[in-house]
């Protein structure tokens, strides 16, 4: 240790395991990287691809083009759709164009779509349990006609509900929402229609669930906690109220150029992680940035062990 080094005070990290980057996140971004190999740049994405500037603005240097409608990409160019799904109409438009499209919608997010669809089918009003202009909630409601479908946000949402038929509805979440939010929702729509439905196993994905386990115990240990990933980010944004409602204050980052230390005052341990979107790259840039001014010793708390992976669209890897 260098006389330097041994004038730093101490600050003992807990890393979250697992964290960042999840299956679904994984396969849109080898998605936009396969495209460009087989189109050539420009390949045009409908909407961020997943919800980090990090993460687009790579993929924009190899020459992805990022676009919020379709109308802003050429009718010879290729698009893809981002990994939080889109509505029925986007590639039905896409087909009147004869645009080659490739759908980069999470299968855990198209599993939601199908249940929509099939609840829709048997004359089921739903209920749907997310946040109020999420590209995933909006891609939800488009998988269903027009007042089939209804938006519940919190508990009080679901107590001033008002069905046409309480007997005949079902409802399905959002994959990316707080764990213990939504069953309290869910639990309040069970008690106020009991006969409503819903899926086997909840839709709030695997990676989602297991990140706030993990910030949990994290918090359990730590005098703080920082997240990395973006404010647009709903799993990441989830994973600062999971620490907060232990009591244990949590910021979230989007690099670790926007750290304020005197945050850090007083703390002699934090406990780290990435949302679901955020690369690893980013937890390390974190480390290395406040080992400038602690003398860092990191442990990793491992909760979960995830080996999930989504199948690539064939046409991308034949």
């Amino acid at each position: 240790m260098t006389e330097q080094e041994s004038k730093k005070p101490s600050l003992k990290l807990f890393l979250a395991a697992p964290r960042g980057f999840c299956a679904g996140v994984d396969r849109a971004i080898n998605i936009v990287e396969l495209a460009l190999k087989k189109y050539g740049a420009p390949v045009y994405v409908r909407h961020e691809i997943v919800h980090n500037k990090y993460v687009v603005d790579n993929l924009k240097s190899k020459g992805a083009i990022f676009v919020e409608e379709l109308d802003k990409v050429p009718d010879d160019a290729p698009v893809i759709f981002s990994a939080h799904g889109v509505p029925k109409s986007v590639p039905s438009a896409a087909d009147a164009r004869k645009l080659d499209y490739i759908d980069a919608t999470c299968p855990l997010v198209s599993k939601v779509h199908r249940q929509a669809e099939r609840y829709s089918s048997l004359n089921k009003h739903i209920i749907f349990v997310g946040h109020s202009g999420h590209p995933e909630v909006i891609g939800t409601f488009g998988q269903v006609p027009e007042g089939h479908i209804s938006l519940v946000e919190t508990v009080e949402d679901a107590q001033k509900f008002v069905a046409n038929d309480p007997d005949n509805l079902a409802y399905l979440t959002q994959t990316t929402l707080s764990v213990d939010d939504t069953a309290d929702v869910i639990n309040e729509l069970k008690k106020k229609f009991p006969n409503i439905q819903g899926p086997k196993n909840e839709d709030i994905c695997y990676a989602t669930s297991n990140r706030q386990m993990a910030v949990k115990i994290l918090a359990e240990q730590c005098d703080l906690v920082i997240v990395i990933g973006a404010t647009n980010s709903s799993n990441s944004m989830r994973l600062v109220e999971s620490s907060e409602r232990l009591g244990t204050p949590a910021i979230l980052l989007a690099r670790a150029d926007d750290l304020d230390f005197n945050w850090l005052h007083k703390a002699q341990s934090v406990g780290i992680t990435a949302g679901a979107s955020a690369p690893e790259i980013l937890v390390r840039e974190l480390i290395n940035h406040l080992s400038t001014r602690y003398l860092v010793q990191e442990e990793q708390i491992v909760s979960a062990t995830e080996n999930v992976e989504f199948k690539l669209p064939k046409s991308l890897i034949h």
